[in-house]
């Protein structure tokens, strides 16, 4: 392999990487929310609206650790909303979750339409000292910002509670079979809301990850769909977090290869071919696990998308 290959390669993996990092943060939370029966729809309108809220406070303040916070409780809040509707009032899953998916994009780009084409202040780089110089790894896994990290790092902790802790058995529980739950003492309702919270925040991150790292301006529906894939990518990482780590950036991957192909000239004719690519994957999969055998062989959360009623 030449040096030009070499650099090549490491570019697109480091971008594979930063890419796939808004849809790792999302398919995270979104598992945590689905293994616990809860289906969320809403994930593009929160990931939209931690997107705008985040590049907003950056826009105004400059603090980029304002902004995440920030990012981070509007996605909870808007969870909060569907956590409400679909556990409390025992709605529909699927409408309320499309609901607040609608909500954002309408609100984000009323909001929105005075910064198009402003430009925040971006989250920098944060190479890590040392580990940054190791040949072709370095540049990849090493040379990212605290983002990427910590969506690393969370996504291991939260497989670790899910599948070692008895918060997670009570969270794989209530989402597989919740009267029984309920019969030894677990609280169906308030496992299913922190789960629906720690979804919706950590879908909100996501979305600030957009506009004040990958893509530091506004641009009105700038999600582009990445709700939907991270809903996808939670069939295709079979609701484990470590599968969402290996799927984000499988999927960041194809994003990222779509602009390496047009830099080099493959595509410039019919870049909306390029552009279809990760669509053309999330389609794929949800075809797959459509099939009613293989999604009792994965596993799916037997209890997903119905409201639990004690007594029924």
């Amino acid at each position: 392999m030449t040096a030009i290959d070499t650099a090549f390669a490491v570019s697109l993996l480091a971008h594979a990487i930063q890419a796939g990092t808004p849809l790792l943060l999302a398919t995270v939370g979104e598992i945590y929310s689905e293994r616990s029966g809860v289906l969320n729809l809403g994930l593009e309108g929160i990931m939209i609206m931690g997107a705008l809220t985040a590049f907003l406070v950056s826009f105004r303040t400059g603090d980029i650790a304002l902004a995440i916070v920030a990012a981070a409780i509007v996605g909870a809040l808007l969870s909060l909303i569907h956590a409400f509707l679909s556990i409390t009032l025992k709605a529909n899953q699927i409408v309320s979750g499309l609901a607040i998916s609608i909500f954002g994009l309408g609100v984000s780009g009323f909001l929105g339409r005075p910064l198009i084409g402003q430009i925040a202040t971006k989250l920098q780089s944060t190479p890590i000292p040392l580990l940054q110089d190791i040949p072709v790894l370095g540049p990849i896994l090493f040379s990212g910002d605290v983002l990427i990290y910590f969506s690393v790092i969370v996504s291991l902790v939260l497989w670790f509670v899910l599948f070692r802790t008895r918060f997670g058995l009570n969270i794989r529980s209530v989402g597989e079979n919740p009267s029984m739950a309920d019969s030894l003492g677990v609280n169906v309702d308030l496992t299913r809301y922190v789960c629906v919270l720690v979804g919706g925040a950590l879908g909100g991150l996501g979305g600030a990850y957009l506009s004040i790292v990958y893509t530091p301006l506004w641009i009105e529906g700038m999600t582009a769909g990445r709700g939907w894939i991270a809903i996808a990518l939670t069939i295709f990482a079979v609701w484990n977090p470590l599968g969402a780590i290996l799927g984000a950036y499988l999927f960041g991957g194809v994003i990222a290869l779509q602009f390496r192909l047009q830099a080099i000239g493959i595509g410039t004719e019919t870049p909306q071919l390029l552009l279809m690519l990760p669509y053309f994957v999330t389609i794929g999969t949800l075809v797959l696990m459509s099939s009613a055998t293989l999604r009792k062989r994965v596993g799916v959360p037997a209890a997903l998308g119905n409201p639990y009623v004690r007594g029924e």
